[in-house]
């Protein structure tokens, strides 16, 4: 690498030095010979040191043989990176009334229009990428997203599926596709393509979470369990995994495990209020009312710092169900000298669909069910879209799998 960037400057310092003093008038030399010479010292220095960031100009490098066409389509890549995307709109359309025919041009503009949340023409300029180079993969993953963000999700999966055929080692496509699968309601397909993405990118705490949400539907609860341990190795600030986690070990009766995580999960991310009413759920299930109310009162508390008056009144409603209830057991203990032994609370724990951002609800059964009260537990959906759409790459790049995927 040293020799490499060493034979680069001496290339760039003595072709540049020799040109310099050459004897010729530069007003008059035409504008084409000028962009030519500038563009060769450019393309040497970057086929020979590597430069951080330039992928993202690697595609097609001569995006076209027309030159205006390549001036205009390497200013609006520069514009599109300072944010400001009027102006790079601009300059790529400009570069497309020079030559109609460059797919990354299209590309970057449907992305400009993602960002703008201009989805119906995002689309369409994601469609004309596609029809001049079909195998633009980047494009296709992009057009997956503004389909997926329209809630077009049988024509998203189309699109990464296609992604797959044409790189079939971009995770992230993997993860985006098992998302839309889930929201269909495909949640062995759902995992599948989880699986995938997790065995292309080891590292992402957000597709073990949702591969262990879709786990858990199927019912396969250890494996959801063991799922969730993965994705709180890779990201212990995830409180919906803990609780999620949590909540599956109350259904299978492992309270005090569950409440252990709780506390975990309060240690690490001590304001999430769900936290704090589910461990209060499971305070009440091992009959500990006193303590069920204390981490009750702390989730109403954070409900309302948050601004969400409506849960934080149904868990006030909540704690006056379970004082109701322990005044009532008690009267019934000091009225029997001898009295029968107390239904221990059921650990019957209610998880809603995973897909659905549940809030609690009022009791299933009144008082006079002394048996347990079930109480519902709130969850957290699925991570949503990985939305950054992906510029172009080195197509070189694209076909080994060793490109950018976010």
């Amino acid at each position: 690498m040293l020799q490499k960037c060493q034979l680069s400057q001496w290339l760039l310092k003595n072709f540049t030095i020799r040109f310099l003093h050459t004897n010729f008038n530069w007003r008059k030399t035409p504008f084409k010979l000028l962009y030519t010479v500038f563009f060769v010292l450019g393309a040497i220095a970057s086929s020979i040191i590597p430069i951080p960031g330039s992928k993202l100009l690697a595609e097609d490098f001569v995006p076209s043989q027309n030159l205006e066409a390549a001036s205009f389509f390497q200013q609006g890549v520069m514009r599109y990176h300072r944010k400001d995307l009027q102006a790079a709109e601009n300059a790529f359309r400009q570069a497309l009334q020079h030559d109609p025919n460059i797919a990354a041009a299209y590309n970057y503009l449907g992305n400009i229009m993602l960002q703008q949340n201009h989805l119906d023409v995002a689309v369409q300029e994601y469609g004309e990428a596609i029809r001049i180079n079909p195998n633009l993969s980047e494009a296709y993953y992009n057009l997956g997203l503004a389909l997926h963000k329209q809630g077009q999700q049988e024509a998203a999966i189309t699109a990464y599926r296609q992604v797959l055929v044409i790189n079939p080692t971009m995770a992230t496509a993997y993860y985006n596709l098992g998302l839309a699968l889930y929201e269909l309601g495909q949640v062995d397909e759902a995992i599948a393509a989880y699986q995938q993405a997790t065995h292309l990118d080891s590292r992402d705490a957000n597709a073990y979470s949702n591969l262990a949400i879709a786990l858990q539907q199927k019912g396969q609860t250890q494996e959801a369990i063991a799922t969730y341990r993965k994705a709180l190795e890779l990201n212990p600030q995830n409180a919906q995994a803990y609780n999620n986690m949590a909540s599956l070990m109350a259904l299978r009766g492992q309270t005090s495990e569950a409440i252990a995580i709780y506390q975990e999960a309060i240690r690490k991310v001590p304001n999430h209020p769900t936290t704090y009413y589910n461990l209060g759920v499971a305070w009440y299930n091992q009959g500990d009312y006193k303590k069920a109310e204390i981490a009750l009162k702390r989730a109403q508390d954070e409900y309302r710092q948050q601004g969400n008056i409506e849960q934080a009144d149904k868990t006030v409603e909540l704690m006056q169900q379970i004082a109701q209830l322990a005044a009532y057991k008690k009267t019934q203990v000091g009225q029997n000298p001898n009295p029968a032994p107390t239904p221990t609370p059921t650990s019957h724990v209610v998880i809603p669909e995973p897909e659905i951002p549940t809030q609690a609800e009022n009791f299933d059964n009144t008082l006079n069910n002394l048996q347990g009260i079930p109480i519902p537990v709130e969850q957290i959906p699925p991570e949503l879209l990985k939305e950054p759409p992906l510029q172009p790459v080195n197509p070189e790049e694209t076909k080994t799998g060793n490109s950018k995927q976010e």
